[in-house]
């Protein structure tokens, strides 16, 4: 190849990453691009944007999706609050659930700006693997269902069960508390995405990409009525999918119920392959995870276990476990590092303490205002991705990073972290940064010409009033630890 061919090679990093991907998921457009260019004068170039449009185009088409399912979620979620205070059960302690929320926001943030790698993806198995070819009819979608639900499972029970995979998962059972709010709490720590493995039986019948990507999203929402302690027990449904008294169980970290009931939407599986567990009336579930978390903020939650798994294969003496730990059930640890470092975990789950901070109405109300406002900022995003991406592909990327910022200094602030101050002011400089840049905020301008003056006004009251919680919240630690 001439050196001028060579350089024709040159084009943008991020757009190479896509034209990997766009091969390795086996696309219509990606694999009529290679199959027309085989030769020497492939144009890499126009492959590589023809991979950024698609990419980008799915992107808008998820944010849209979330922009409705959101609004819904947080209705849902105010309900039970409302619902369980009317019924004398109330089942969501207000941190938590801005927590959850605060989840959720960094997981859809992560999901729509597409931050993970595909290890093996589904069109591509489905190329090289069918055996059949089928029609998109009412059967086909069924057994799509069926065949989501299969690879779920053991999916599910893997991150369960496997230390490296349940850094995955920990965010989603992190809370002391089983409700719809904990529902969001999915996690930003899994960046590769492994679901496809699973899912062979589907290719291998050859059931169509696009039914699998229609399915999908329906098949993760119907996961989230079960997550409340307000329904009670079934009847024959119990037999066939999952009930809140299923989920209660798997959410629950009695030696009677660890590990139990992996099924997403029918509980069959349990059934079959051993691992199912009915609800015992005279054991309560106890929810939470045997190491807590021991804070608010979900992003240091999902890279909390894998950061100890790092640390103890650096610590360990034994070179066989520095290379083995990950792959080892859940929890091991070295045991040179056990008596050396060891680890708070709850021995008795009738007997601990849920994490919980000292709070005030003033915290409530400002947590609640910013969490709206965040969600505020992720509703432009959503909904603007077309005008976002059309200033500058990149800007998608910066908006995503303001917003796990703002998720970071709320729920730090919430923790009572002196280092609150810190990140809102990180924040607030680097919003006040894009504004100057742009002289607006992502396109804002165009429907509202104050848009600008407005945001930079807020941001300076947040780290103004974050500063007065950090002081004050400062004061009071210092009289607490004088009276004890």
């Amino acid at each position: 190849m001439s050196c001028q061919k060579c350089n024709s090679l040159r084009f943008n990093a991020r757009y190479i990453l896509l034209l990997f991907l766009t091969l390795l998921d086996g696309s219509e457009a990606g694999y009529y691009l290679w199959r027309k260019h085989t030769n020497l004068q492939i144009d890499l170039t126009n492959f590589a944007k023809v991979a950024g449009y698609l990419y980008i185009y799915n992107m808008e088409a998820y944010g849209k999706i979330l922009l409705i399912a959101m609004p819904a979620f947080l209705l849902l979620v105010l309900f039970e609050k409302w619902y369980g205070w009317r019924k004398g059960k109330d089942t969501v302690r207000n941190m938590d659930m801005i927590s959850s929320l605060s989840s959720g926001v960094t997981n859809v943030t992560k999901d729509v700006i597409g931050l993970y790698l595909v290890i093996l993806s589904y069109p591509f198995l489905l190329k090289w693997l069918a055996l059949t070819s089928i029609s998109n009819t009412i059967v086909v979608y069924i057994i799509a269902f069926f065949a989501l639900d299969f690879a779920g499972y053991w999916v599910h029970r893997l991150q369960h069960v496997t230390n490296f995979f349940w850094n995955g998962h920990i965010v989603h059972h992190s809370s002391e508390e089983f409700n719809l709010a904990c529902a969001l709490r999915q996690s930003i720590s899994a960046i590769a995405k492994i679901y496809a493995i699973f899912l062979l039986p589907a290719a291998l019948l050859g059931v169509p990409a696009q039914v699998i990507a229609v399915i999908a999203p329906l098949h993760l929402f119907a996961q989230f009525w079960y997550h409340t302690q307000h329904i009670g027990k079934m009847g024959f449904l119990e037999k066939i999918i999952v009930t809140p008294s299923h989920h209660r169980v798997h959410h629950a970290f009695n030696k009677e119920y660890i590990d139990k009931n992996f099924g997403q939407i029918f509980i069959f599986w349990d059934r079959w392959f051993g691992t199912f567990q009915e609800e015992i009336p005279d054991v309560p579930p106890v929810y939470g995870i045997t190491r807590p978390v021991q804070t608010w903020n979900p992003i240091r939650i999902n890279f909390q276990h894998v950061w100890l798994l790092i640390k103890d294969a650096w610590r360990t003496n034994n070179w066989k476990d520095k290379f083995t730990l990950w792959f080892k059930p859940t929890g091991y640890r070295p045991a040179d590092v056990i008596e050396k470092y060891p680890v708070y975990k709850i021995d008795d789950v009738y007997h601990f303490e849920k994490y919980d901070t000292q709070t005030s109405t003033a915290l409530n109300v400002w947590s609640w205002i910013q969490l709206l406002l965040i969600l505020l900022f992720v509703s432009y995003m959503f909904g603007n991705m077309a005008l976002i991406n059309s200033l500058d592909t990149n800007y998608i990327f910066w908006y995503g990073g303001f917003l796990f910022l703002s998720v970071y200094a709320l729920t730090d602030l919430m923790d009572r972290n002196v280092s609150a101050i810190a990140w809102e002011f990180i924040r607030g400089s680097i919003g006040f940064t894009i504004l100057f840049n742009q002289n607006d905020w992502f396109g804002a301008g165009t429907y509202l010409p104050a848009a600008k003056y407005i945001i930079g006004t807020y941001f300076v009251i947040s780290i103004v009033v974050t500063g007065w919680f950090v002081a004050k919240h400062a004061r009071e630690d210092v009289k607490m630890a004088a009276v004890v």
